[in-house]
């Protein structure tokens, strides 16, 4: 329908429609991005149909419960997944219950791809009249001209009386209707920018991260993905102009509080347009000191190319390996056999040599996984000397393959449900909301015993392998032949050495990771209907990233206890070793100031004030930098070197920003450990000149 056919209309109100990709606040920021992908929706839409429809986004479930209350809307629009699924579906009733005759429409990856689930997904929530599928813009846009050739006061009826093309719906008689085509736009500059436009303007407001998309769609057909399915495919692009003009208006609008940038691609760094994307946001943090970092998921393929592209984005950007399993049976079972992982690991010096932060993303507990496989695949990746490992849990997510009932059976999973973390409200009616995922725990072949080992063996190499804090003693540690993993794993199997303080975090982690584990998704509704139960989730008890919460505790309090203990452990190993001679033992004391120094206090109110100083006979920082294998004595000092380990202004400000933003809590730190880039977070070796006084400094390094 076009714009100019207002005297078409049989109504002279413009019809009143709510976007909404929520996020929890209840207690700190759940999801910080942007609603950028209602925001295509809305521009589209008014690109279509003008001053005949009135478009309102949100994405605070508080501000979106008042206006449905106060002003309800004649359409109401939400994105699915999964940490917005349940909060989604209560709106929707609310909405229902308020306005019956209003449109209730959901979007986004989070829904059945076999149709008879499809089915059975529409049959359970009756308060959806339809749902879009893949991308929302023609599908939705497609309601709304139905909605509007249609008598106002019987809009719900008459809309729902046909099918709809790109939706599946509902009918007033629960009938299901599908006509679902593949609705994609295929030159991406049709959809108008929600920045340029303004749509996105009330959003720039200290507490969203601003998101860029260049392009759609994903190339590969991973089963336990929701975008592995055939409709999203084929990619589709923005052209090069308009994410330049994106990124300039979110540099005007930017807040001094706000140092990252999000980018959506499935891909990022893949396409060689995407050199050129990297060089114009090169030339915002050059002229204006943005994006500090850079959160982006990197290609599976094309390294070479990646690398290239990111690295003239220096350190405010990780290349993520997105390995998932090194087991090439599980790798087909998942359909990830069309990735090169060979290729993949042996880029790794090219990597380190342009001076790049690599990440290798794994999921514990996919198709054919054993404790044998998973195991492998982690000493591997420990053996490529990545930067970080992150383990994931297997999720079984409405929209892969992975969930449909032939995967399930066919796998043999045994799942249970878990609360997602911060992603828990109350609704102004009462009701109590969590959102909740189901993962994969065991299977035939393993147990929920192994599954426990293998987080715990995961938080140790997360921490204790986690970019450039223990580098040191990992690189001394090498130098004299012993392996990093059998490190790790001494790490975790001398658990019961440690000191009290640490013995105790192992146990509350083990115990946390135990107490999480749920039967059914029932159950924890109920459960947390009750006040003192929901206080649980206020209160940090319940509802938290295991391993981000507890990596939280340790680099916020327990640094320097979890580095005497690791330390120790490394110093064992070396004494035990058959290369052991009495200079280690001079070496280890270097290194381990040298650690300790990068990692002290950089979260405490008074981090700039405890500034810890060492003094060097090895010239150890100019050891690490070197990358021809040089053993640590060669790099003896004629004259001891004092150095001070000290954090910038601008780092402090950086990490300031990011706590405040998500809040000085446990939970809070929790997820503010994943927006701070490691180059910021952690101390600077400073030299200290030979002829002035300790406080005062003369470089950094």
């Amino acid at each position: 329908m076009d714009s100019n056919k207002e005297n078409s209309l049989k109504n002279d109100m413009p019809l009143k429609i709510y976007l909404g990709d929520l996020t929890y606040d209840t207690v700190t920021l759940a999801t910080e991005a942007m609603p950028l992908n209602v925001g295509f929706v809305a521009s589209y839409c008014i690109k279509k149909f003008g001053s005949n429809i009135d478009i309102t986004l949100f994405k605070y479930i508080d501000e979106l419960d008042k206006a449905i209350h106060d002003s309800p809307p004649d359409i109401l629009g939400l994105s699915n997944y999964c940490w917005s699924h349940n909060v989604s579906l209560e709106i929707l009733k609310m909405l229902r219950e308020i306005k019956p005759d209003a449109l209730t429409i959901m979007g986004g990856p989070s829904f059945p791809i076999d149709f008879p689930s499809q089915g059975k997904f529409m049959k359970e929530h009756p308060e959806i009249d339809f749902y879009v599928p893949v991308d929302g813009e023609e599908g939705f846009s497609n309601i709304v001209e139905r909605a509007l050739d249609s008598t106002r006061e019987k809009m719900r009826e008459e809309v729902l009386e046909s099918e709809i093309d790109g939706c599946v719906s509902l009918d007033l008689n629960g009938k299901l209707k599908y006509r679902i085509p593949v609705l994609r736009i295929k030159h991406l500059d049709e959809i108008p920018s929600p920045y340029t436009t303004g749509l996105m303007d009330k959003f720039f407001d200290g507490k969203l991260t601003p998101m860029l998309q260049t392009n759609r769609g994903c190339p590969f057909k991973c089963t336990f993905c929701t975008d592995g399915k055939d409709e999203v495919n084929k990619v589709t692009t923005f052209s090069t102009e308009r994410v330049k003009a994106d990124l300039d208006y979110m540099v005007k609008k930017i807040p001094d509080n706000t140092h990252n940038l999000l980018i959506s691609d499935l891909n990022f760094g893949m396409y060689p347009r995407d050199q050129e994307t990297c060089d114009y946001i090169a030339e915002h943090q050059n002229k204006h000191d943005f994006p500090h970092f850079i959160l982006v998921s990197t290609g599976k393929n094309q390294k070479e190319k990646i690398i290239k592209a990111i690295n003239k984005l220096s350190s405010s950007i990780r290349l993520v390996m997105s390995v998932q399993s090194m087991d090439k049976e599980v790798l087909t079972n998942i359909k990830r056999d069309n990735i090169s992982l060979d290729h993949m690991l042996a880029l790794s010096p090219s990597i380190k040599n342009a001076k790049l932060l690599t990440r290798s993303e794994v999921i514990s507990g996919l198709p054919g996984d054993t404790y044998e496989s998973e195991i492998k695949t982690l000493r591997n990746l420990v053996h490529a000397n990545m930067d970080e490992i992150q383990v994931h849990t297997c999720m079984l997510l409405d929209g892969s393959e992975m969930a449909t009932p032939a995967e399930r059976k066919k796998w043999k999973f045994i799942s249970k449900f878990r609360v997602l973390q911060r992603d828990f409200a109350e609704l102004s009616n009462g009701k109590k909301v969590v959102e909740i995922e189901e993962v994969v725990v065991a299977n035939d072949k393993t147990t929920i015993d192994e599954y426990v080992q293998i987080r715990i063996l995961a938080f140790i190499i997360y921490v204790t392998g986690r970019g450039i804090v223990y580098d040191p003693i990992l690189k001394l540690l090498r130098e004299h032949r012993i392996d990093i993993f059998d490190y790790y794993l001494s790490i975790k199997d001398s658990m019961d050495t440690a000191n009290e303080l640490i013995r105790d975090l192992f146990k509350r982690f083990e115990q946390s990771t135990r107490n999480e584990l749920w039967d059914s998704k029932e159950e924890i509704i109920e459960y947390y209907q009750d006040d003192n139960n929901y206080q649980k989730l206020l209160d940090g008890e319940d509802g938290i990233n295991v391993i981000y919460h507890y990596l939280a505790e340790v680099t916020s309090e327990y640094m320097d206890s979890w580095g005497d203990y690791i330390l120790g452990i490394a110093k064992k190993l070396l004494q035990e070793s058959k290369e052991y001679n009495p200079n280690i033992e001079e070496e280890f004391s270097q290194i381990s100031n040298y650690c300790h120094g990068v990692s002290h206090n950089t979260m405490g109110m008074d981090r700039m004030s405890t500034n810890p100083k060492f003094e060097f006979t090895y010239d150890v920082i100019n050891w690490l930098e070197d990358s021809n294998e040089t053993p640590l004595s060669k790099f003896k000092l004629e004259q001891p070197l004092k150095v001070s380990f000290n954090l910038s202004d601008e780092q402090f400000k950086s990490i300031q920003d990011t706590i405040e933003m998500f809040g000085n809590t446990k939970v809070g730190r929790s997820k503010a450990m994943r927006m701070i880039a490691m180059a910021t977070l952690w101390r600077r070796p400073v030299k200290q000149a030979k002829n002035i006084l300790d406080d005062q400094m003369l470089h950094y390094i």
